[in-house]
């Protein structure tokens, strides 16, 4: 599956899912996939066809429940960028 767009999400769609996505901007960028889009929003936002991949933390995975395993990440730590690093590199090989 071609990842051309990430979509992070959280309660609120202001603070930790904007800190994902400038982490996981970054990671894509050291990774050399600038190509692809980064985007934020609220869990309640989400919608499956917005995104080829989707991040969350792990105390919103049951939002995520109907999205498959192998369009979405859930994070263990948020703030982890070695967490997210890891993730986004196995998904992107």
């Amino acid at each position: 599956m071609a990842i051309r767009k990430i979509m992070c999400a959280c309660g609120s769609g202001l603070g930790s899912s904007l800190i994902v996505r400038m982490n996981a901007e970054e990671i894509l960028n050291k990774l050399g996939h600038s190509e692809i889009e980064v985007d934020h929003t609220t869990i309640s936002d989400i919608n499956p066809n917005a995104a080829d991949l989707f991040v969350v933390g792990g105390d919103l995975k049951d939002f995520v429940s109907d999205i498959p395993d192998e369009k979405k990440i859930i994070l263990n730590n948020i703030l982890d960028k070695n967490e997210l690093e890891e993730k986004l590199a196995e998904r992107l090989k």
